[in-house]
C-alpha cells in the first residue's frame, strides 16, 4: 500500500525541504484557518480563498501541517524548499474531505448493504 493509499479524506502529502509531510484538515486547522485568512469569518474565508495571495498559501499550510502533527514555525516555513503548484494541489486535495467526496474509511468502494446488511455486489 503506498502513502496515498492510506490516506483519509481530509489529508494529503506534501515534500518540504526534501521530507514528505501530512497535511491534515483538522477542526483545529479549519479554525486557524478561519482565524488568521478570514478574520474569524468564514464567508470572508471564503471569499479570499478564490484568489489567495501567498501569504494565504503560507498560513493554510502551516495550519495544515500541524492538523497532521508537525510543528513547523511559520519562519521557516517561509524558507522551506516547496514545490508552490504542489503545495496548492495538496492543500486542495485536503479541502476536499469538506465536501463529502470519496468514501468512508474503511467502506469498500461500490459496496453497499443490502436489506439484510450483505454487500449488494
Amino acid at each position: 500500500m503506498t502513502r496515498a493509499d492510506s490516506q483519509r479524506p481530509g489529508e494529503s502529502e506534501l515534500v518540504i525541504d526534501g521530507e514528505a509531510k501530512t497535511l491534515r484538515l483538522t477542526l483545529g486547522a479549519l479554525a486557524e484557518i478561519e482565524e488568521s485568512v478570514g478574520g474569524g469569518d468564514f464567508e470572508a474565508l471564503k471569499a479570499r480563498l478564490a484568489s489567495p495571495a501567498v501569504r494565504d498559501i503560507l498560513l493554510i499550510l502551516h495550519a495544515l501541517l500541524a492538523g497532521g502533527g508537525a510543528r513547523v514555525p511559520m519562519e521557516a516555513l517561509k524558507t522551506a524548499a516547496i514545490d508552490f503548484p504542489q503545495a496548492t494541489k495538496a492543500i486542495a486535495e485536503a479541502f476536499r474531505g469538506l465536501s463529502g467526496e470519496g468514501e468512508a474509511p474503511g467502506k469498500p468502494q461500490g459496496a453497499s448493504p443490502g436489506a439484510n446488511g450483505s454487500s449488494t455486489e
